[in-house]
């Protein structure tokens, strides 16, 4: 189980909160409104009011013991980047925290932050690339290369085995994971396509839409 430290209980991170409580994390939740800690009390292990960057305060918490800490504070930025360095000041071990734009991120960065969520340019890319083709059902990004394709199969594929379209060596792309009828199921070598058949496929964008003909 691991231990976590949410700070700021708005719509980001009270959905993140109520989420890792449902993956039976030790959730302990932070904002300066009381109202949202009242809402956020029932789904996690426990709750405070308090101001998010008061030094003094997280170090009672004794951040360093917990598995992951959150930033995930609204109002002025500034409170995001202090709250951030004092976290890594005073030793926990990953820092996660919330930027609005590049500059936010790049900030964020350089005083300590492990990992930097962009939730608006993210969403934004990800409906940006579903919405380019009707090929295209949905898709996750995993880093600045490679991301995971939720695709139609092409009627070219149709009857055709895995081993017969092998988009492995012509396209460098694999298929992980395939559905049917509802049913997600790992594809073998002799798997035969059918119509309606959606297939899960990682690789580069350009090699995707090469290979979809997109």
């Amino acid at each position: 189980m691991k231990s976590v430290l949410i700070l700021g209980i708005g719509e980001f991170g009270g959905t993140i909160a109520r989420r890792m409580s449902e993956l039976n994390c030790d959730v302990l939740a932070v904002d300066t409104n009381e109202e949202r800690i009242n809402e956020i009390m029932p789904y996690v292990t426990s709750a405070r009011i308090g101001d998010c960057s008061n030094r003094e305060m997280l170090e009672s918490f004794g951040v360093g013991n917990f598995d992951v800490c959150i930033v995930a504070v609204g109002g002025l930025f500034q409170t995001s980047l202090e709250t951030t360095c004092t976290l890594k000041e005073l030793g926990a071990e990953f820092v996660m925290a919330r930027a609005t734009n590049d500059v936010q991120m790049k900030f964020l960065k350089m005083v300590g932050a492990d990992e930097v969520a962009y939730p608006e340019k993210q969403t934004a890319i990800r409906y940006a690339t579903k919405y380019a083709s009707d090929t295209i059902l949905d898709f996750i990004q995993l880093d600045e290369r490679y991301s995971i394709y939720e695709m139609k199969v092409p009627k070219n594929w149709y009857g055709k085995t895995l081993v017969q379209i092998d988009v492995r060596k012509k396209f460098n792309i694999n298929i992980i994971t395939m559905k049917r009828d509802g049913d997600v199921f790992i594809p073998m070598a002799d798997t035969k396509m059918m119509p309606d058949d959606v297939a899960f496929v990682i690789g580069e964008i350009k090699d995707v839409f090469k290979c979809f003909k997109i």
